[in-house]
């Protein structure tokens, strides 16, 4: 499904990330830790094809969604304009589900500042699923949440994923969020030649 071969990413002088290479599966989900700062969210941008100022080669599928660290939601559209906004033909019956899938049933007509965070968290989930993704991406998708919420984010986040079955990567700094949503976890460590993949850890089977 994705298949990364990175030579070198470069900001102006300093060079970030070294050879990295790594191939996520169809249905597969892949943790990416490591320490602040090393890149890991810079990683992610090349995947997605955000960024494309790097030397190597990234294969990746059309259909590609995107969770952030923030839910980065329209504030001035209703929970189901920013699903159909998105998605332009997107069925109206359709978003509604892909809403009541999260539960925010019947708060179609709200606006994100009148969610709560964990509600922003689970609508930016209904916006990422409703395009049925082929690859998903998260960048640490339940920080600041405390740890009741986190606990729900991940239980939904991992019943969705089952449901929908995207190739998955996504960047967490808790080994126990990777262990728990993971088949694998890559580690970033610092290298000569900037960060490089330190090894992969098993962390569940299919």
């Amino acid at each position: 499904m994705i298949t990364v071969s990175i030579t070198e990413k470069r900001f102006g002088d300093d060079r970030v990330l070294g050879p990295i290479a790594f191939e996520v599966a169809a249905g597969e989900t892949v943790a990416l830790v490591g320490p602040s700062g090393i890149g890991k969210s810079t990683l992610l941008r090349l995947v997605s094809g955000i960024d494309t100022d790097f030397t190597g080669q990234i294969h990746r599928p059309d259909a590609i969604a995107m969770v952030f660290q923030e839910p980065t939601l329209l504030p001035w559209r209703s929970a189901l304009d920013n699903l159909t906004l998105l998605h332009p033909g997107l069925p109206r019956d359709r978003a509604l589900a892909a809403l009541d899938e999260v539960g925010l049933s019947g708060k179609d007509t709200l606006f994100p500042g009148q969610l709560s965070l964990g509600q922003q968290r689970r609508l930016a989930l209904a916006r990422a699923f409703a395009g049925q993704p082929d690859l998903l991406i998260m960048d640490e998708p339940f920080v600041s949440l405390d740890a009741a919420a986190a606990d729900r984010m991940l239980t939904l986040t991992e019943a969705l994923i089952a449901r929908h079955q995207p190739a998955t990567l996504f960047v967490t700094h808790d080994m126990a969020e990777a262990t728990r949503l993971a088949h694998r976890t890559l580690t970033l460590e610092t290298g000569p030649n900037g960060a490089q993949l330190a090894g992969t850890t098993k962390d569940r089977t299919t």
